[in-house]
């Protein structure tokens, strides 16, 4: 397993483009940071980013895994082009000549993507842990390591997502095709969706049944979007005469669980196609 993950670790470190796009995904995650500097002056009115809670624990946890998931194209391109650079360069089949079997082969590829997904909720971590002992207004113990299921929901998102980079590279063999394929992907789980939502079921919460099972809208469910969960915005709601939001936010285990699936048929698929393939 070792000698499999430092294989695919060294490809990765000695192609330039991967290097740097590597480089760059962990320097935006530091970048979140940032936020915590931007001050907003309209008229008379100050808003300091930082005091209106969101590096409060355990608020933090959803806003900075959120954040930092946006940013996971990043890795998808190393993902997809690690593939690609495969059947380019010819080392999927000089690996297979020199004795890899193809299990071997993806079982490779799998460890690298639990790596760059483990690898990166660590550093959100970290980078949370900083954020929120020094910005946040509660510091308990029991406050800052409560709702850290999220880290947990982040890092099962990363996976099957980059589960889902590695089937398309294998499928299309080139990257820039691959990365197109992802994007018209996303646009049709949309349409999808929006037939779904506003055609078929438009007056019933029957959408989300059937919505929750496309593999990339799985990933987005796992993390809800949290801004509604500050006060700002909920002070907003009241002042207007809306009502407060009662958005489920939660992790729920279903949702893990749909997306280890398509991680699953991801990584098999991907097996398949190498066996079946006449490279």
């Amino acid at each position: 397993m070792k000698r499999l993950l430092s294989i695919e670790l060294q490809k990765i470190w000695k192609n330039k483009a991967s290097k740097i796009l590597t480089i760059s995904y962990f320097l935006l995650l530091t970048f979140i940071a940032l936020i915590a500097s931007i001050k907003i002056k309209i008229g008379g009115f100050n808003l300091h980013i930082a005091d209106q809670g969101i590096f409060n624990f355990p608020y933090i946890w959803h806003f900075n895994t959120y954040i930092a998931a946006i940013l996971k194209f990043f890795l998808a391109v190393v993902i997809v082009s690690m593939m690609a650079n495969e059947y380019s360069y010819g080392t999927l089949k000089q690996n297979l000549i020199d004795g890899m079997s193809k299990k071997e082969f993806i079982k490779s590829k799998f460890l690298t993507v639990l790596v760059f997904a483990g690898v990166s909720t660590i550093f959100i971590f970290l980078v949370s842990l900083v954020l929120g002992l020094s910005f946040s207004s509660y510091t308990e113990l029991g406050i800052i390591f409560s709702q850290m299921d999220y880290l947990f929901a982040y890092f099962i998102k990363l996976t099957g997502f980059f589960s889902f980079c590695l089937f398309i590279g294998i499928l299309i063999k080139r990257s820039a095709f691959a990365l197109g394929f992802l994007f018209v992907w996303n646009i049709i789980e949309n349409i999808i969706i929006g037939i779904i939502n506003f055609k078929i079921f438009p007056d019933s919460d029957y959408d989300r049944n059937f919505t929750r099972f496309l593999p990339l809208e799985s990933m987005s469910n796992l993390i809800v979007e949290p801004f509604t969960k500050l006060s700002v915005i909920k002070n907003i709601e009241t002042t207007i005469g809306g009502t407060a939001n009662l958005k489920d936010y939660d992790v729920h285990w279903y949702a893990i669980l749909i997306v280890l699936c398509w991680t699953a048929i991801f990584i098999s698929a991907s097996y398949y196609l190498l066996k079946k393939r006449d490279l």
